[in-house]
Parts: C-alpha cells; sequence; structure tokens
C-alpha cells in the first residue's frame, strides 16, 4: 500500500480522498497543519506527500522531504506557484491537477460579480432585520456592458461563455490566444481602458505578478469592478485600496489574497487581524472577500480527489504523466514528457 501524508486537510477533503484511496490502495494520513519546513518531519516513513496552495514547498522543504525518501509531491490543486520545481527537479517529482471543474470557478466568478453589482449581499444583511428600502441597492444591467477577461485557459472560457450568455461584449487577453475561441483578443492596455468590469483567470507568474496596480489601475474606467478568482498575487493590495478609497475602482470581488497563507480555510472569527491591508479591505463596503472558495463544489472536489490519486499510482507504476510539472516544462524542446518519459 502507497502511503500519503496529506496536509493542510479540511473536513470537506477527507470523504473524497478516503473513498479514491481504498479504491486505489492509497492510505491517507491527513494532518491540519500546513507543509513548511516545521511540519516536514510529519512525513517521515511516508511515500509521499499531498499538498494544497497555501504549503510551503520551497528548497529547505524539499530538501528536508527529500532526506527523508519522498518521492514525489501531488499538489490537489492547479496552480504550483508555491513550489520551487527547480529545487524539486531530479529529486522529488511533482504533479497537479490542471483541471478540476472550471465551472465551479467560472461560475463563482459570476455570483461574486452578480451579488457586488446588485448589492444582494446588503439586501439579504437588511432584510434581517426587517428593514426593506431599497435606497442605495441599485446596480447596473450586465447585458450591453464590457467585460475583459485576462486569461483564457479552460476557466476563462467558460467565463467568457457565461457572459456572452448575459449578453455582454468581451474583450479578452492572453499571453498565448486560443485562435480557436471566437472572443476579441486586445492588448491589456486596451482591455483596462474599456472595460467596466475587469476577471482574472490567469495562473501568477514572475510576468504578471501585481499586474492589478497604481499604474494599470490608473488606466480603468471610473467604477470599474475587478473580479479575481486566480492568485492573490495579481493584484498589490494596497493599490488596490487606494483606487477603492480614490473612488476610481466601483467594487472589487476577491476570492483570493496575496497573504491568505495564514488566514484562509480557517476561523480567525475571534483573534484580532493584524494584515492591516486586509482589515481595510474587508471594512469597505463594496468590497466582497470570499475566502478561496471558488473551488468548492461536490463535482470539484471528487475530480480533485480522483486525479490526485491516479496521479499518485501513475507515478508508483512508473507511468508517464501529462500533470507531471518541473522548472522547464514546456520551456525546452528536449522535454522528456514529449518523448513520453518523466521529467527526470
Amino acid at each position: 500500500m502507497i502511503k500519503i501524508a496529506f496536509y493542510d486537510a479540511k473536513v470537506y477533503d477527507v470523504p473524497a480522498f478516503t473513498k479514491y484511496g481504498k479504491e486505489r490502495d492509497i492510505e491517507f494520513k491527513f494532518f491540519e497543519v500546513h507543509l513548511n519546513k516545521d511540519t516536514a518531519h510529519l512525513a517521515k516513513d511516508y511515500d509521499g506527500v499531498c499538498a494544497f496552495v497555501n504549503d510551503v514547498i520551497d528548497k529547505e522543504v524539499i530538501d528536508i522531504l527529500y532526506g527523508y525518501g519522498i518521492k514525489i509531491i501531488a499538489l490537489r490543486c492547479a496552480g504550483f506557484n508555491n513550489v520551487d520545481t527547480k529545487s524539486a527537479f531530479g529529486k522529488i517529482h511533482i504533479y497537479r491537477v490542471p483541471a478540476y471543474s472550471p465551472y465551479a470557478i467560472a461560475e463563482h466568478a459570476i455570483a461574486l460579480l452578480l451579488t457586488s453589482n446588485r448589492r444582494i449581499h446588503k439586501a439579504y444583511n437588511r432584510t434581517r432585520d426587517y428593514n426593506f428600502s431599497l435606497n442605495e441597492l441599485t446596480g447596473v444591467d450586465l447585458y450591453g456592458k464590457t467585460i475583459g477577461v485576462i486569461g483564457t485557459g479552460r476557466i476563462g472560457k467558460v467565463f467568457i461563455d457565461i457572459c456572452k450568455g448575459f449578453g455582454m461584449n468581451v474583450l479578452a487577453y492572453d499571453k498565448y490566444p486560443n485562435s480557436a475561441l471566437d472572443v476579441n483578443y486586445v492588448s491589456l492596455d486596451e482591455l483596462f481602458k474599456k472595460s467596466d468590469f475587469i476577471s482574472l483567470h490567469c495562473p501568477l507568474t514572475d510576468e504578471n505578478r501585481h499586474m492589478i496596480n497604481k499604474d494599470t489601475i490608473a488606466l480603468m474606467k471610473k467604477g470599474v469592478g475587478i473580479i479575481n478568482t486566480s492568485r492573490g498575487g495579481l493584484i498589490n493590495g494596497d493599490d488596490l485600496l487606494e483606487g477603492i478609497k480614490e473612488r476610481k475602482v466601483g467594487f472589487a470581488c476577491l476570492d483570493v489574497y496575496e497573504e491568505e497563507g495564514d488566514l484562509f480555510y480557517q476561523d480567525k472569527s475571534g483573534h484580532i487581524l493584524d494584515d492591516n491591508t486586509l482589515r481595510s479591505l474587508i471594512s469597505m463596503p463594496n468590497v466582497i472577500i470570499t475566502s478561496h472558495q471558488a473551488f468548492l463544489t461536490q463535482e470539484a472536489l471528487g475530480n480533485i480527489a480522483d486525479t490526485t490519486t491516479q496521479n499518485i499510482l501513475d507515478h508508483f507504476a512508473n507511468k508517464r504523466s501529462e500533470n507531471e510539472i518541473c522548472y522547464h516544462c514546456g520551456k525546452i524542446e528536449s522535454c522528456r514528457k514529449k518523448r513520453n518519459e518523466k521529467c527526470f
């Protein structure tokens, strides 16, 4: 039986991973703590680890795990910006779940847009106090408005389809445009200038970190709405806060936050929040924050467990997998995956 140390385990993770683990002869040990240099020792005597978006998988952690004989890090998420893939190369194989439910993420982004635009969250709170006033609840028709979509992969495509269903005008930007997608690709500057709403659906890289900042916000329409269900580091939180204070940004909907690691997925209701930027954003009447919730559907959880356990099986069966990643994935012509082999 394959033994896997499962970090940052939540109640909703356990059923699906237990089910698929039993079916595929994989034993998971569920740990509630994050993976980092102080908790990596818990993986001793295991064959691999299963990690999530807020686990710290830097060179130090990789070296510790490698010293324990860990052979695989199975990420149960699409993004891997928290992994030092260069340090892992030649030591530990890294796998991810590239697509678990693009519908879950896209639908959550739309839900945030609709909720903020029509002030549904405010109306809900009012009526619970028997306040049935409609003052300050006026939104706008989405029909005919322009939405800028940054990133047109699986999630971005689904989001675009939904927006078209509302009759919205869609502008898109992607470093690698999809010629098969019926959408109007424009430059980032044009997207920023012409969009009534902007939704982020791209991975976080060194190149696009803080792509939403004081300079790009200055290009945007007054009253622009910003939705981020991708990665928190795409937005400079302080600059966004200033844009809101200056009434340049009409509303912001954030399912991710750059410094979410020690906050999201946890109950902090009895604590004083030390993060001044996040505390200020939460206090704003035109900001909605959900704690990295967009993926959380029954379908997505099942798909994540299915793909992750299959990644683990494929690795120990010495099979090549499209879901394996390394620091030079897609960047060199000699990629071993093209020869139907593991990355190393």
